[in-house]
């Protein structure tokens, strides 16, 4: 990889440039956003970047190999980034760098609704169980916060990928079932927890006001992306 970590380096979306998982966390350094899967933006998305031989593949006997999805745990253990569904629901990562005025923006663009709401009393409830038990995979969540009746799963995601788009609830890591041999498998489990948890309280505060924090984002976003409009860069920031 040749990417130059600075503010004006555009993103190299005609060719790929990922071919490991340490090129993967170099990228997301280098460009400070960065969608797990197809973003809408041409080329923008890790997907988009990984070499051929890191593409998901199915083979003849059914099982399957996915080199992306395998990095998405070493990079958020150790890849010094922010991890969650932040852009318009779909997963991706936001470097260290960037996390603060990230946060600051999308916590003010997305406020948490009165506690003496429904949903302001859910989020109060989902945000004190983690805070309480430190991290947990969403499935549990779900039972600790007491929604186990029908059609309850649907209605708890819907909130919790609000908390993530709301930058107060992120994945610390990924957790997979096991066979009889020890080995895992599976699509994995985010294990969800808050960036204060995580990172601590001070990682996410910010000296800009939210507004100053968002016209930061939008304006390094245009250099990154020259090629994509006003409304794709809108969507990836809102």
């Amino acid at each position: 990889m040749d990417i130059t970590k600075n503010d004006m380096c555009p993103l190299p979306m005609d060719r790929q440039i990922i071919h490991s998982c340490s090129d993967l966390i170099e990228c997301i350094q280098a460009v400070g956003f960065l969608p797990l899967l197809e973003s809408g933006i041409r080329g923008f998305s890790a997907e988009a970047l990984v070499d051929d031989e890191c593409r998901y593949i199915v083979y003849p006997d059914g099982g399957w190999d996915w080199p992306l999805w395998r990095w998405k745990g070493p990079v958020v253990t150790e890849g010094g980034c922010v991890y969650g569904k932040f852009f318009s629901g779909k997963a991706g990562f936001v470097s260290l760098e960037w996390w603060p005025d990230f946060c600051n923006w999308r916590r003010h663009a997305y406020p948490m609704a009165d506690e003496d709401s429904d949903e302001g009393a859910l989020a109060e409830a989902i945000l004190d169980t983690l805070r309480e038990r430190g991290s947990m995979v969403s499935r549990d969540l779900r039972k600790a916060c007491g929604l186990v009746g029908p059609k309850m799963r649907s209605y708890f995601d819907s909130h919790v990928a609000r908390l993530q788009m709301a930058c107060c609830i992120i994945t610390q890591d990924f957790v997979y079932p096991r066979d009889r041999h020890g080995n895992e498998y599976g699509w994995g489990l985010s294990l969800l927890t808050t960036p204060e948890q995580l990172l601590g309280h001070e990682a996410s505060q910010c000296e800009r006001s939210p507004e100053e924090s968002r016209q930061r984002i939008e304006e390094y976003l245009h250099r990154l992306l020259p090629g994509a409009s006003d409304k794709q860069l809108q969507r990836m920031v809102k």
